[in-house]
């Protein structure tokens, strides 16, 4: 299969306008050309003219060309009703949400069909010795293995301790980095030394938490629901399942939340109700107003039109960020209509899932409305020269500690993973810092946050507002607990 994380799935589009696009895409190299490849050969182009546009290795094309053959089969013809040939297209890599897409079902209704036919993954221990004696590292890759001889052999050796799993970052990419890892590493060691066995779940080798010692067990897998899901059945096989922790990978594992929380897995933290309330700008707005705080002048949109309403409204400059996005992606600063009209038929469709592209396949406006309705976007007046500020604290639920308050060097606008920051503040006078603590406090206190927590401000005229809150450990927290020495 052709699936990613944190990206837009398989392009759909079939139509005569993409043909020419995807053809010289084709010679260039970007993470999309593995799916523009297969979307070319989708389309009818012959294998000899892929590799003559992308010089991509003949084997490797013929792969993706079977795996572009088996997706118009079960077009046609639905999943296999029997395990052995269920079982082996998950071991060609099509998961149960690509299924779904093919199908036009329900990832539900896919993961009950194998549940039904006993089709789950087992997984291999990683050889660090090449063979050359026997390894007990506990580092773990799933396998849909097809039984030809006898049972299927799960080298996983689950323990029967009492268990913690923490969900790390997944790959590198623009708003998410290596800087989340260092909270997940300090967690399994926490984690050890409290008792407890610490399984991590993570697919970036370029981590320190995916280092074969960090943890008691790792398992090197994509932070999918399904993935994840299937971990945690396997562990919950034998010992303890104490909890899950999602607040340490930033935006990735959050997203998990409400998936495990529905199979029954106790969520360690902050409920995922607190974390959607957070993402969700209304729901969120209406919070700060019962906690009397103050917010940039701001409007909520549903829809391309309610868009263009609320930005002629509150007038430009204006800042327009997306509902549940990762590390501000999209989020961009409106200076006229005309910036308008691009960022919502430009930008937003290339946030817009799968599944809402095969519904209305012709229609890019009801795409939108459609995202929107669900994911809405939140209009901010721009306030020109503010000084923006980031807060890292911790929680109990009832007490907070403030680690950290960092002064942006550039003024409010530039994103905080873009910005330089100080540690501690250098302009700000002591009534701002103590009621920046305050605002800190109350917020931590109404979301029942448990663990870590980060807030943007910008104060401007000496006025502080909130720009949002994440329930979950940011990316100035190592530099945080570098500086004031306590991890």
């Amino acid at each position: 299969g052709l699936d990613e994380i944190e990206i837009p799935g398989l392009g759909s589009a079939n139509h005569a306008d993409d043909r020419n696009a995807i053809r010289a895409a084709l010679g260039t190299p970007t993470p999309d050309r593995l799916r523009m490849v297969a979307q070319a050969i989708r389309m009818g182009t012959s294998l000899e003219d892929v590799h003559a546009m992308c010089k991509i290795d003949p084997w490797f094309l013929e792969q993706i060309a079977g795996i572009v053959a088996m997706e118009a089969r079960i077009r046609e013809h639905g999943i296999p009703e029997d395990a052995v040939n269920l079982r082996m297209l998950k071991a060609m890599g099509f998961s149960d949400a690509r299924l779904a897409s093919l199908t036009k079902t329900d990832a539900e209704v896919i993961q009950k069909a194998r549940e039904k036919l006993d089709v789950h993954p087992v997984y291999k221990r990683i050889d660090t010795c090449a063979a050359e004696f026997a390894s007990p590292t506990a580092y773990m890759y799933s396998t849909y293995e097809v039984p030809f001889a006898g049972a299927l052999a799960n080298e996983a050796q689950v323990s029967s301790r009492k268990k913690v799993v923490i969900l790390g970052g997944g790959p590198n990419r623009i708003g998410q980095g290596i800087e989340f890892d260092y909270c997940c590493c300090h967690a399994a060691f926490a984690l050890r030394d409290a008792g407890y066995e610490a399984i991590m779940i993570n697919c970036n080798p370029e981590t320190v938490s995916t280092d074969y010692d960090t943890s008691d067990r790792l398992y090197f897998e994509p932070l999918t629901a399904e993935d994840v899901l299937e971990i945690l059945r396997a562990e919950q096989a034998s010992g303890e399942l104490v909890g899950v922790i999602v607040q340490f990978g930033g935006q990735t594992p959050l997203k998990l939340a409400d998936a495990l929380e529905k199979a029954g897995i106790p969520i360690l933290g902050t409920s995922p109700d607190m974390i959607d309330l957070a993402e969700d700008r209304d729901r969120f707005q209406k919070l700060l107003h019962k906690l009397n705080l103050s917010q940039p002048k701001n409007g909520i949109a549903y829809s391309v039109e309610q868009a263009r309403l609320v930005a002629g409204e509150l007038g430009f400059p204006l800042v327009v960020r997306p509902s549940y996005v990762l590390g501000g992606r999209a989020m961009q600063i409106i200076h006229d209509e005309g910036m308008l009209q691009t960022y919502l038929l430009d930008t937003v469709p290339g946030l817009v899932p799968e599944d809402i592209k095969q519904k209305y396949p012709n229609d890019k406006t009801g795409q939108i409305n459609t995202l929107l309705g669900k994911n809405p976007l939140l209009f901010d007046t721009y306030l020109s020269g503010a000084i923006e500020v980031d807060v890292d604290c911790l929680c109990d639920g009832k007490s907070t500690f403030v680690s950290g308050i960092l002064e942006h060097i550039e003024e409010a606008g530039i994103h905080s993973g873009d910005s330089a920051c100080s540690l501690p503040v250098h302009s700000l006078p002591s009534e701002l810092v103590d009621e920046l603590e305050r605002q800190t406090a109350a917020l931590a206190r109404a979301l029942n946050v448990g663990g870590l927590m980060n807030v943007q401000y910008a104060i401007k005229d000496g006025t502080v507002y909130v720009l949002e809150v994440n329930p979950r450990a940011s990316r100035t927290a190592p530099f945080v607990v570098k500086t004031i020495g306590r991890p």
